[in-house]
């Protein structure tokens, strides 16, 4: 084990033992770890009282890194957590040797373009300013669709998830590229012409959705979603948390607050369900 990751257990443990919460608990108590924003809301507004009404006691705990979140699920700190699609959580699984698994996709905030100078995308021209995230997989996204939108062309056999500005074939617009930390881009619109933003750090500093010039079509790898340990797929406690994000109920909270998220398989079914019985 490294130092760092002996580092970042002793924190989980403590994070644990402060919390008053540690595995083998009340099997209808359920601890949920999730990052500050947007998902937690969700699990507050939505998941949470769902589980209450069918006897559980719900804690949520709150992150302010991608990292301690899979330990302490894996430790046993946390039931579940909210925070990660599935190309982030098997690579670190894989890396850390952790059994984790997926549960079920939720509704997401897509990373898209914004701008405080421009209100279109049609002002794009050689020297534009373009913000974009510094982490691999979310320069990927935004690549990818700058690709989409033709401001750049990608090598013929890119990979969409895996994309670099190696990948650049051809900087057909003949703009600049920023690369910053994701959380940074929504302070750098002041300064850059175009910035993509990821939907949690667009709506935590103030921005909306529906602000946004485009918006990426999430591929399914980018879906975030509900993890677990693998041990516990068939445990009740899974299934209902699973149950509690495919009800209508959950959908009608997701249609009043979180405007603009990609909707998952199961939500735009029952969506479609429901349309068609006011018709």
């Amino acid at each position: 084990m490294t130092i760092a990751r002996r580092s970042i257990l002793l924190t989980v443990l403590s994070l644990a033992l402060a919390s008053g919460f540690v595995h083998a608990k009340d099997p209808k108590d359920i601890t949920i770890g999730t990052s500050a924003g947007p998902y937690a809301d969700q699990i507050k507004l939505g998941i949470k009282p769902i589980l209450e009404k069918q006897g559980y006691k719900v804690k949520l705990v709150e992150f302010n890194d991608y990292i301690q979140p899979n330990f302490a699920l894996a430790e046993g700190s946390l039931d579940a957590n909210v925070f990660q699609h599935i190309v982030y959580l098997k690579k670190f699984a894989q890396e850390h040797k952790l059994a984790l698994t997926d549960l079920i996709t939720i509704p997401t905030a897509p990373i898209a373009i914004y701008s405080k100078k421009h209100k279109t995308l049609d002002a794009v021209k050689e020297g534009t300013t373009v913000g974009l995230p510094n982490d691999p997989t979310n320069q990927a996204r935004a690549l990818v669709l700058l690709d989409q939108l033709g401001w750049i062309k990608l090598r013929a056999s890119f990979d969409p998830v895996r994309a670099s500005e190696k990948d650049i074939a051809v900087n057909t617009k003949k703009i600049r590229l920023l690369p910053l930390e994701a959380a940074q881009l929504p302070r750098s619109l002041g300064d850059t012409d175009y910035s993509f933003i990821n939907g949690n750090y667009a709506l935590a500093s103030g921005l909306k959705l529906t602000d946004a010039l485009v918006a990426e079509k999430i591929s399914p790898n980018y879906i975030n979603l509900v993890a677990i340990r693998a041990a516990d797929k068939d445990k009740q406690f899974a299934k209902d948390l699973a149950a509690a994000y495919r009800s209508r109920e959950f959908l009608d909270i997701t249609n009043k607050h979180f405007a603009g998220y990609s909707k998952p398989d199961y939500q735009q079914a029952l969506q479609t369900a429901a349309n068609s019985v006011t018709k």
